[in-house]
C-alpha cells in the first residue's frame, strides 16, 4: 500500500521533461520584461528622446501582451498547442534582434508591441499546457516548475540588465534572448508532447477578441495614466476607464446574447474554484506586485543604491520564493489550495507589516530578513490560486479558463503598480521634501497592500481542502 501510495505521488519523466521545457520557453519573456527597466536612461540618451517617450515602450509591450491572451484562447483551440507555443518562443527571439537593431524610438517602441504580443501568447499557452500535461493529480508540483521563470526573471533579470548596460550596450539585453530561444527550441520540439486542439469546431469569435483585447488595453492605459498623474482623477485616467467598464458591460451582453459560445464565456465564473481563484488572483497581484514597484525606489532614494546594488538588495525576496517553491507544489497536491494560501498569507503579513515602519535608518540585515519572508509566502499564494482556477473543468474549457485568469492577473498587476504609486504620490503631495515626510507615502503604500492581503482570506475560504476530500 505504501509502494502504492509513494508511486502515484512520484512526477513521471516524460511530465517533468516536459514541464522543465515549457519553463525554459518562457524564460526569455520573463527575464526582458524586467531587464529593460535598467536600460531606461542608455536607451533615452541613445535615441535622443525623453522619458515619457521611452515609457511607451514599456506600456505599449504590457498594452500588447494583454491584446494577445483572448486571440491566445482561439489559436488553442484551432491548432496544434505545442506548435504554437515553440513558434511564439522562436517569434519573440526573431523580434528581439529586430528591438536590437532598431535605428530609431519609433521602429524600437514597433518592434517592442510586436514583442509584447509574441510574449502574451507565451505565457497564455504555458499555463493550459501544464495543465493538460500535468493531471490533476500533479499540477501543484509542475505548476511550482513551471513558475520557475517568474522567480528568476525579478531576481536575475535585473542584476544581468545592470552588467549587460554596463559591461555592453543595452542591445544585448535582446540580443541575449536569441541564445536563449536557440536552447529551448530544440528542446521543446523534442519533449513537449504533441496537443490537439481543444475544440475545432470552436469559431473564430472576432467581437468578443477586439472587445476583449480593446477591453483589457483601455482599461490598462487608464490605470497607467493614473501613476503618471499621481491621482485617479485625472481626465485621461476617468476616459480610458470608463471605455474599459462600458466594453466590459457591452461583453456581458454579448455573452449572454451568445450564451456563453464566446472566446471569454461568463459560464466560467459559476463555477466556484474559478470565480473565487480570479477574485484573489487579481487582488493578490494588487498586493504583491504594488510593492514591487516602490521596493527599488525606497532603496534609490532613501539608501542611495545605484541599479545594480538595488537588484542586489531585492535578492533575498527572490531567494525567499526560490527556496519553498519545492515545497508549495507538493503540498498543494496533498492537502489542496485552501490551507497552503490561509498559512501563506499570514506568512505574508509577517514580511509586510514592518515595510510600514521601514527608515532610511533601518538595518539591512533586518530588511533582508522581511524580504525573504516576503519572499517565501509570494510562491504560496499565487500558485495555489492559479492550480485551483483549473480545479474541476473539462479539458475543453480550458483555453477560456486560461484566457479569464491571464486577462485578471494582467489587471491585477498594473492595476496594483499604479493604485501603489498614486498612493504614495498623494501622500507627500504638498508635504514638506523631507525625509521624514517622502517615508509616509511610502508607508501608506506598504499599508495598502497589508490591507488587502487580509481581504484575500475571504475567497482563499472557497478554495479546495483535499484533507475533507
Amino acid at each position: 500500500m505504501t509502494k502504492e501510495n509513494v508511486k502515484t505521488t512520484e512526477l513521471p519523466k516524460e511530465v517533468l521533461m516536459a514541464a522543465w521545457a515549457i519553463a525554459l520557453g518562457a524564460i526569455a519573456p520573463m527575464l526582458d520584461s524586467t531587464m529593460v527597466n535598467i536600460a531606461i536612461d542608455q536607451l533615452t540618451h541613445d535615441f535622443n528622446t525623453t522619458l515619457n517617450i521611452i515609457q511607451w515602450a514599456i506600456t505599449g509591450y504590457v498594452l500588447a501582451l494583454a491584446m494577445a491572451v483572448p486571440i491566445s484562447g482561439w489559436l488553442m483551440n484551432k491548432f496544434n498547442s505545442k506548435k504554437i507555443f515553440i513558434g511564439a518562443v522562436i517569434l519573440f527571439g526573431v523580434i528581439s534582434i529586430l528591438v536590437g537593431v532598431s535605428w530609431n524610438i519609433s521602429s524600437f517602441i514597433f518592434f517592442r508591441l510586436l514583442q509584447g504580443f509574441s510574449a502574451g501568447v507565451i505565457t497564455t499557452l504555458m499555463f493550459t499546457l501544464l495543465v493538460k500535461t500535468a493531471g490533476k493529480d500533479h499540477l501543484g508540483k509542475v505548476m511550482a516548475i513551471v513558475s520557475t521563470p517568474m522567480i528568476f526573471g525579478p531576481i536575475l533579470g535585473p542584476v544581468l540588465g545592470g552588467f549587460i548596460v554596463q559591461g555592453a550596450s543595452w542591445q544585448w539585453i535582446f540580443f541575449i534572448n536569441v541564445f536563449i530561444v536557440l536552447i529551448a527550441a530544440p528542446v521543446m520540439m523534442k519533449t513537449i508532447p504533441d496537443f490537439e486542439p481543444f475544440n475545432k469546431e470552436n469559431k473564430l469569435d472576432l467581437f468578443g477578441i477586439i472587445n476583449l483585447s480593446s477591453m483589457s488595453g483601455a482599461l490598462i492605459y487608464g490605470i497607467t495614466r493614473a501613476a503618471e498623474h499621481a491621482t485617479f482623477n485625472n481626465n485621461e485616467t476617468i476616459l480610458w476607464v470608463g471605455i474599459g467598464v462600458g466594453l466590459a458591460v457591452i461583453y456581458m451582453a454579448y455573452n449572454l446574447i451568445r450564451k456563453n459560445q464566446t472566446v471569454l464565456p461568463m459560464s466560467l465564473f459559476t463555477y466556484k474554484s474559478f470565480a473565487a481563484s480570479s477574485a484573489g488572483l487579481f487582488m493578490a497581484n494588487i498586493a504583491l506586485m504594488g510593492p514591487m514597484l516602490i521596493l527599488p525606489l525606497f532603496f534609490q532614494n532613501f539608501r542611495h543604491f545605484t541599479a545594480i546594488e538595488t537588484a542586489v538588495a531585492l535578492i533575498p525576496q527572490g531567494v525567499g520564493m526560490l527556496v519553498t517553491r519545492p515545497l508549495l507544489g507538493k503540498m498543494i497536491d496533498k492537502i489542496g489550495p485552501k490551507y497552503v494560501v490561509i498559512v501563506s498569507l499570514f506568512l505574508s503579513l509577517i514580511g509586510s507589516i514592518p515595510l510600514i515602519f521601514i527608515s532610511d535608518k533601518t538595518s539591512m540585515i533586518w530588511i533582508s530578513v522581511i524580504l525573504f519572508i516576503r519572499g517565501a509566502s509570494i510562491g504560496g499564494i499565487s500558485l495555489p490560486l492559479t492550480s485551483e482556477a483549473y480545479t474541476g473543468l473539462d479539458s475543453t474549457q480550458l483555453p477560456e479558463a486560461s484566457v479569464g485568469i491571464n486577462m485578471i492577473e494582467n489587471l491585477g498587476s498594473s492595476f496594483g503598480s499604479a493604485i501603489i504609486a498614486t498612493v504614495v504620490a498623494t501622500v507627500i503631495q504638498g508635504l514638506q521634501p523631507t525625509v521624514i515626510n517622502e517615508l509616509k507615502g511610502y508607508h501608506a503604500g506598504f499599508l495598502l497592500s497589508s490591507v488587502i492581503l487580509v481581504i484575500i482570506l475571504v475567497p482563499s475560504l472557497y478554495l479546495t481542502n483535499k484533507r475533507n476530500a
